[in-house]
């Protein structure tokens, strides 16, 4: 795949920047997805016969996009995923928001479940899994009454982003799930990664910046 748009790979471990709209593994749609444009790229570029080891460590939603990163052994994968459990792989989002009264910083703290119909929703209930995400405003445009969001999850459950910012009724700008059915694309980005090398132990670090167009051009992020 010519248009990856890789912004790392070595041995190890490969980072690349999911569009928005594909899949970051295959399901019954049988739609294109990350881990086989990824392993595709790799066969390619290293002439690899036969099966491309690539090891998926975590997951964006469909709609959303922004960085991503595999492994490229076994080893590599098994490390990133404790780093995962551990809460020391750090995901950084950018979102869109209907609104602008939300506090200029807080914490969500919440319990979600996942429905059979793929909804999550907030439940009184310790039956949930516990969520919790921090965030803080950057900006907001009063005039489209939208405000522009950089969040930190700490924890990565179903839809969580959007369940919990929806609940308190700041639905994302482009959610036809949880927010207006306005046929929009979902304006919710993964725009910073960093984690420890699983090999060399460095400290890695990727940013990567939404498209500048609607609803990110109203805002300089």
């Amino acid at each position: 795949m010519n248009n990856l748009e890789v912004l790392h790979e070595d041995n190890h471990i490969i980072v690349v920047v999911k569009p928005f709209n594909i899949l970051s593994q295959s399901d019954n749609t049988k739609d294109i997805d990350m881990l086989t444009l990824v392993k595709s790229y790799i066969k390619e570029k290293y002439n690899k016969p036969g099966n491309v080891y690539l090891g998926l460590i975590h997951r964006l939603d469909r709609p959303v996009g922004g960085i991503m990163v595999f492994a490229r052994t076994s080893k590599a994968a098994s490390r990133l995923s404790e780093q995962v459990r551990n809460h020391t792989f750090k995901k950084t989002y950018l979102a869109v928001i209907n609104g602008v009264n939300l506090k200029p910083n807080g914490e969500f703290i919440d319990y979600i479940i996942k429905k059979n119909d793929n909804n999550s929703y907030i439940t009184n209930s310790k039956n949930g899994k516990k969520c919790k995400l921090t965030y803080t405003v950057l900006c907001q445009s009063k005039e489209k009454n939208l405000s522009l969001v950089e969040i930190n999850l700490e924890t990565g459950r179903h839809h969580q982003i959007r369940v919990q910012f929806a609940s308190r009724g700041h639905s994302l700008y482009g959610d036809q799930r949880y927010g207006k059915q306005d046929k929009k694309q979902i304006a919710l980005f993964a725009h910073k990664l960093e984690f420890i090398h699983p090999v060399t132990k460095k400290v890695m670090c990727f940013v990567k910046n939404p498209p500048n167009k609607e609803p990110w051009k109203n805002f300089k992020v």
